[in-house]
């Protein structure tokens, strides 16, 4: 069907933020307006990744209130806590939903079923899961 979709890269680009290499972090913003717009995904799920991505990240940032990754990834038990109830929601069930509304409010799955010549309905089909994917794998290299 489509080529395997993966975003390690992403991931370690994340990780590396995290652990410090600040200088990083405009090659970061970068990504994310690129994953936003979708320009050099390769399939329908690859953008929905991509996108996801980019909606997740944001949404840390807002969910946390800092855009600070190093500062994120030491926030203890406690502090997630308090920032679950302040936001009344747990974070994975946060990022994921966001993501989902998005695509929704801003009628995604018409305009990637027209760019990518798929039915409506496969692309439907991967909204929740690819929600969840990608969710894992920043709450992953956050913890």
């Amino acid at each position: 069907m489509t080529d395997q979709i993966e975003f390690s890269s992403f991931y370690k680009l994340l990780n590396s933020i995290k652990e410090g290499e600040s200088q990083q972090i405009s090659l970061l913003d970068e990504k994310i307006n690129e994953f936003k717009n979708g320009d050099n995904s390769k399939s329908f799920l690859d953008e929905l990744g991509s996108l996801y991505l980019s909606i997740g990240i944001t949404e840390l940032y807002n969910f946390t209130n800092t855009r600070d990754l190093k500062e994120i990834g030491l926030i203890d038990k406690e502090g997630w806590e308090t920032l679950s109830s302040k936001n009344q929601q747990e974070l994975p069930v946060y990022l994921a939903n966001k993501m989902i509304e998005y695509i929704k409010d801003n009628k995604k799955v018409k305009e990637m079923s027209i760019k990518w010549n798929t039915r409506e309905g496969e692309i439907r089909k991967h909204i929740t899961k690819m929600a969840r994917y990608i969710t894992e794998g920043i709450i992953d290299v956050i913890e």
